[in-house]
């Protein structure tokens, strides 16, 4: 089933140094950008993370610190990425949770203003897991009946990513072939950062989603246990987690 687009679509993977979001980089990035008119259009990045790649990543993606000496490093491709990714929606595996607050991150770290509050996000994996508690690789087996070469490969992890959700499509008449009701249901959370450290609740407040005082309004924290703001922009959180609680701050009476 092709998708029924309003907006551009880009389906992205990331290969990164780690799984830290505050510390780690990109190293590889690619993207299968889908227009309504399902023109498509794919490209693969190679990025100089300025890091050392550890053995432990190498060992998932294949990707050396050799492989990437001579690359662009993000802030070189950041303008350019920029205007890929504006006014589009996004999708990907894992994204919501990994791949989004990082490429954030990325940006933040250049000045870049792009802004992602009105976009949709669609995670594969979550609609997978709700439906059928899988892996990305058996997802493309169990949907699309292929074996996944070179898994961990930014790339075939896209491809891959792509013919999924259209297979899921396919399959769950459930499923309505709409971006904001796919991004709605591929959410478990409504975040108010991308790294899902502040959430809104039922009433659409903002709450802090960790530590001691998770459930409890942000304001309300922030009222009672002043230092704890402190905490947090001296902590080792995400650019955009400190920066969406200073908008709080900010506006609070």
């Amino acid at each position: 089933m092709e998708l029924n687009l309003k907006n551009p679509l880009i389906i992205f993977d990331l290969e990164t140094t780690g799984v830290d979001v505050s510390r780690d980089r990109i190293i590889e990035l690619s993207y299968i950008k889908v227009y309504p008119n399902h023109k498509e259009e794919t490209r693969t990045y190679r990025i100089n993370p300025e890091m050392h790649i550890p053995e432990t990543s190498t060992a998932v993606h294949g990707i050396t610190d050799e492989d990437v000496k001579d690359c662009p490093t993000f802030k070189m491709v950041a303008k350019e990425l920029e205007r890929v990714f504006e006014g589009c929606d996004i999708a990907g595996f894992n994204s919501n949770r990994f791949d989004i607050p990082l490429l954030v991150e990325e940006f933040l770290r250049c000045d870049c203003t792009i802004d992602f509050g009105k976009r949709k996000f669609i995670d594969v994996q979550t609609i997978f897991h709700k439906m059928e508690q899988r892996t990305l690789e058996a997802a493309y087996r169990f949907y699309c009946g292929k074996e996944l070469k070179d898994a961990h490969a930014a790339s075939a992890d896209t491809a891959a990513t792509y013919e999924v959700l259209k297979a899921q499509l396919d399959r769950y008449p459930s499923l309505q072939n709409d971006v904001e009701f796919l991004s709605t249901f591929s959410s478990f959370t409504k975040n108010a950062d991308f790294a899902g450290r502040i959430v809104y609740n039922d009433k659409k407040q903002p709450v802090f989603n960790f530590g001691k005082y998770k459930g409890m309004l942000v304001e309300d924290v922030l009222r009672r246990d002043p230092s704890y703001y402190s905490w947090m922009m001296q902590g080792d959180f995400p650019l955009n987690t400190k920066k969406v609680l200073t908008n709080i701050k900010l506006g609070m009476k």
